[in-house]
């Protein structure tokens, strides 16, 4: 017996150590530690607000910022172009991690990032909300210097008056920093003179800044200064709308009073950039302006149909997602306003989310998905989107890939075992082992197929499950795609251990890819199996990954 003990070997169970590589994650369970790039990734697209099942909001926050501090020291060059190309591809649903990593590379301890790093500030920092989001995070890191005095001079001073203007009108404040404050720090005429004296700053532009600094008469100013001037002292809606038109007015440009008028929001929806208008669909549809059948619905079918306007906007699918699922329930996230939803809408925002992560090339591979519906997931919340938990993204982001796939199956696991609602109400519906089939379809209604894997059962977290799963039930997989947090423990093998079983027993060379839906440091995959590989999820790119390594393109 000793001599077989010596030729079997025994699975490990999740909660031992595999190899001497692996740490313990949250609940005990020994994983992979992410490389610092892939937790740089996961940080840009995935962010730390809202926190997750495990880690609250202040530790993920500091477990990103020591990861992407080690990014800087290794490679400071590296982690800009990151940033700059998740940023300016609108790779991720919200800017903020990335205003976030680039304020540190700006106070980063090597010169040459830096000075690179206040040279992206425009590629980063688009808007003025940006703007004031970088000012109030970099001085907390740094003092107001030469060198970032003359780069948010140059912001201002770099652009066209009346866009300067624009920003003036549209993006006032954030959190309480305005255009004023930051001026006065800045000082852009001495700031941008003293850095680079043939850039300078043009008269108008210094007229603007005094205005804006310290108002007062808007003659000789660009045309939106004076239109925003007359707008809020506007007598009625109908005279607010025929300004809106004149001068071009943005929705914050109107007087507050005068926003309930669907004349108003006529005017405004004419030249309303998308992602306006898809924030603002619900109020157009509460004030009247869409309705079944009026040419407002209409005009937005077409717009959100259009996939080059929306990828020249940068909307991200996950702002659809909140969108198609907020205005097909007709009650706002907290309950304060309802309306009734125009089914015409519902099904452009439900098209429009596909259109969002652009064309994808089908694998042609046997594909399984794999939905982790463990508690963890349904703890942790994406980029801190109210009501959006890393469950239902998940499902959200295995309709994309099965909208391109004809040979794919979706399952939802988690471990049944402990589990207080496998207690009270028995085992996850149809097997015992914590795997079940989901009816998931993109011919279903984007907010039905997430609230699908909403209601199900929850225990512990066993990412082996899939590939046992696929042994058991005969299955042929190319390659398993697990959407998940990383945080297994309840198993009795290891993740990579089930895939190299599942290799043996049918003789297929299957892949794993690791959709990671939190920013965590952990991952199931192994970084030494060059079939396994390690993705964020909701990065708009993740799809076309997905099918280039099952390809074995990559």
């Amino acid at each position: 017996m000793s001599y077989l003990t010596r030729l079997i070997t025994r699975p490990t169970h999740q909660r031992d150590r595999l190899s001497p590589d692996q740490i313990q994650d949250s609940e005990g369970g020994y994983v992979f530690e992410a490389d610092m790039w892939t937790r740089l990734r996961r940080f840009l697209i995935l962010g730390s607000e809202g926190g997750s099942f495990y880690a609250g909001e202040r530790d993920l926050t500091r477990e990103a910022t020591e990861a992407l501090d080690a990014c800087i020291a290794a490679d400071g060059e590296r982690v800009l172009s990151e940033i700059i190309a998740v940023s300016q591809a609108g790779r991720a649903p919200k800017n903020d991690p990335a205003i976030y990593a680039l304020a540190r590379c700006s106070a980063a301890a090597d010169p040459a990032t830096r000075r690179a790093a206040l040279d992206a500030l425009p590629l980063v920092c688009r808007t003025a909300t940006h703007l004031f989001m970088f000012v109030t995070i970099v001085r907390a890191w740094r003092g107001w210097g030469r060198a970032l005095r003359r780069a948010v001079g140059s912001w201002y001073a770099a652009q066209p008056v009346e866009r300067i203007a624009y920003q003036a009108v549209k993006y006032r404040q954030r959190d309480g920093v305005t255009h004023r404050d930051v001026l006065r720090l800045a000082h852009p005429a001495a700031a941008v003179s003293a850095g680079n004296p043939t850039l300078g700053v043009a008269p108008e532009q210094a007229r603007l800044f005094e205005w804006i600094v310290r108002g007062g008469d808007t003659a000789g100013l660009p045309r939106i200064v004076e239109g925003f001037s007359r707008v809020q002292a506007a007598a009625s809606p109908a005279d607010a709308a025929e300004l809106v038109r004149e001068f071009d007015l943005p929705r914050e440009a109107v007087n507050p009073d005068h926003l309930t008028s669907p004349l108003v929001w006529e005017a405004l929806l004419e030249r309303m950039p998308m992602t306006a208008m898809i924030r603002n669909l619900a109020t157009m549809t509460r004030v009247g302006l869409i309705s079944p059948g009026s040419d407002a619905a209409t005009v937005i079918s077409e717009r959100l149909a259009n996939s080059e306007q929306l990828t020249k906007a940068r909307v991200h699918p996950i702002a659809l997602l909140i969108a198609q699922r907020t205005y097909a329930s007709g009650r706002g996230l907290r309950g304060r306003s309802t309306w009734t939803p125009v089914t015409r809408i519902v099904d452009a925002l439900d098209d429009a989310f596909y259109r969002a992560f652009g064309n994808v090339t089908p694998a042609g591979q046997r594909l399984m998905l794999a939905l982790d519906v463990s508690g963890s997931m349904a703890g942790s919340f994406i980029a801190g989107v109210p009501g959006l938990s890393a469950r239902e993204a998940s499902a959200a982001m295995a309709l994309v890939t099965l909208a391109s796939e004809r040979d794919a199956e979706v399952v939802g696991f988690h471990s049944g075992r402990g589990s207080w609602i496998a207690r009270k109400k028995g085992r996850f519906p149809g097997r015992a082992d914590g795997v079940a089939p989901l009816t998931l379809s993109p011919r279903q209604r984007l907010a039905d197929a997430v609230r699908s894997v909403s209601d199900l059962p929850f225990g512990g977290t066993d990412c082996a499950l899939p590939m046992l799963y696929a042994i058991a039930k005969g299955r042929a997989i190319d390659t398993f795609v697990i959407y998940t947090d990383s945080e297994t423990w309840a198993g009795d093998i290891h993740p990579v251990e089930a895939l190299r079983r599942y290799r043996r027993a049918t003789g297929i060379p299957a892949r794993l890819i690791v959709c990671g839906m939190v920013a965590n440091r952990f991952t199931i995959a192994d970084p030494t199996d060059a079939g396994m590989l390690d993705v964020v999820g909701f990065d708009t790119s993740t799809p076309e990954v997905i099918s280039g390594f099952a390809r074995g393109d990559l």
